[in-house]
């Protein structure tokens, strides 16, 4: 093929045909062009951009250039969540779970952070002896087995992806909308999904910034999403405050047994789930319960999700999941009955009395990558005990000397730098700020 006039009627803003789509993205996989040409093609499209019929064409050629996952007749719905990464959002964790007791399956395949957004893979890194790498035959066995399982893509499950996001990355050309759209479908609709919830987070610490722009990606997501024959949700989601209290990986963790543990009564307050966290959970499931007709109504399906996440069950799945996936679980508990792992832990206080008026996710995202909690290039190395945790949430009212959050870190010299920091994150004012929803908008055509 003469791919050189292909980049040259996309730069001109010419439209593609779907076959030049699936030809290009073919020959691209097999090896046979070369990446400094794909980079122009991609730098092309982020200036011209795609429209539908173009954007579905590459969608389906990169679900198409390797593995697409099987599985036998079952009355239980196939579904995932994606969501487009924020601090502090392990939503994925208690969430997956909690829907193959309702009777899903959930083939969630799962990514890494970059940067100050966290991955979920990172975090189920944490435990010790969890397998995220599997073949494709033991991820359809394990669905089929336990209802759930979280890993990451095979090297055979939409391998041109993999090469094309690496690409991105380092031509500047990730934001564009056609391209983020293609890179997450192509993933998603290699599981062969009934139905698929979309968590599009806007704000200091998302991807995209306005809400604006978050309705348009989640827009073109649903559209493509609902016309390949998965019937796709998108909710926009704050991301200007951490989800939840906790913020690294292994902190994370902590925190989604504690979602799933949030019926005990046991449990002291302090111990049980941000209700941030808990809401989106229990909406996500509800969502999936009604596009998949298991249950008419939001409220109803809320009330089922909630009794479900309250009777103990998914905290039992969640063992379950992790021993099938090659998890210690004995030393899985004993971890997670340690206060910290890391070796230094340290409490920013307020300077003064007063509400709680704002939280920067950003800094606090960044914070936790330069503890070593994330990656400013894919081959750094990770610490997962670092992070911070005991966040305090906007709208709650503290006393002087009270602490704002607390810092796990690998040293003194780490910790003292991150409290620094992190005093920046926090505003305290002598008014309640009024609540800002955490769900603003569903998407569903």
């Amino acid at each position: 093929m003469n791919f050189l006039s292909l980049i040259e009627s996309k730069r001109e803003g010419k439209i593609l045909a779907p076959e030049q789509i699936q030809e290009f993205i073919r020959e691209f996989t097999a090896g046979n062009i070369p990446d400094y040409q794909m980079a122009a093609m991609l730098m092309a499209i982020y200036f011209r951009g795609l429209n539908t019929a173009e954007t579905t064409a590459l969608t389906l050629a990169m679900r198409d250039s390797g593995d697409v996952l099987k599985f036998p007749r079952d009355p239980r719905p196939l579904v995932d969540k994606h969501s487009t990464g924020g601090i502090g959002d392990k939503v994925s964790l208690p969430l997956a779970p909690l829907l193959a007791c309702l009777g899903f399956r959930v083939p969630m395949i799962s990514g890494r952070g970059l940067g100050i957004t966290g991955g979920t893979l990172d975090k189920l890194d944490s435990i010790p002896g969890f397998q995220t790498l599997l073949p494709a035959a033991q991820i359809t066995k394990l669905v089929q087995r336990v209802g759930c399982v979280i890993c990451g893509q095979t090297d055979t499950m939409v391998p041109a992806d993999k090469k094309i996001y690496a690409l991105r990355d380092a031509s500047g050309t990730v934001p564009s909308i056609p391209l983020i759209v293609a890179s997450i479908l192509s993933k998603k609709l290699a599981e062969n999904l009934e139905a698929l919830m979309l968590d599009v987070k806007f704000g200091s610490a998302a991807f995209m910034q306005t809400k604006a722009d978050a309705r348009k990606l989640a827009k073109a997501m649903v559209a493509l999403g609902n016309q390949c024959g998965t019937n796709t949700r998108a909710m926009l989601t704050d991301m200007n405050t951490p989800l939840g209290r906790a913020a690294g990986n292994w902190l994370e963790v902590k925190e989604s047994v504690e979602c799933l543990e949030a019926g005990r009564a046991d449990l002291p307050v302090s111990q049980r789930a941000s209700s941030d966290l808990r809401e989106l959970v229990i909406d996500s499931t509800a969502h999936l319960l009604v596009q998949t007709h298991k249950t008419k109504s939001l409220a109803a399906a809320r009330k089922q999700a909630e009794e479900c996440l309250n009777s103990g069950q998914p905290r039992k799945k969640w063992d379950e999941m992790l021993v099938a996936q090659g998890a210690d679980l004995k030393a899985f508990n004993k971890k997670l009955a340690q206060d910290s792992t890391a070796k230094v832990v340290a409490e920013l206080k307020s300077e003064k009395a007063g509400f709680i008026s704002k939280c920067d996710a950003r800094i606090i995202g960044e914070v936790i990558r330069d503890l070593g909690g994330g990656r400013l290039t894919k081959d750094s190395k990770i610490n997962y005990d670092v992070g911070v945790d005991q966040i305090a949430k906007p709208g709650e009212r503290l006393e002087k000397s009270a602490a704002l959050c607390r810092v796990h870190a690998a040293d003194s010299v780490q910790a003292k730098t991150a409290i620094a920091r992190l005093k920046t994150a926090f505003e305290i004012s002598s008014k309640r700020p009024d609540k800002v929803p955490l769900v603003l908008e569903i998407i569903s055509r």
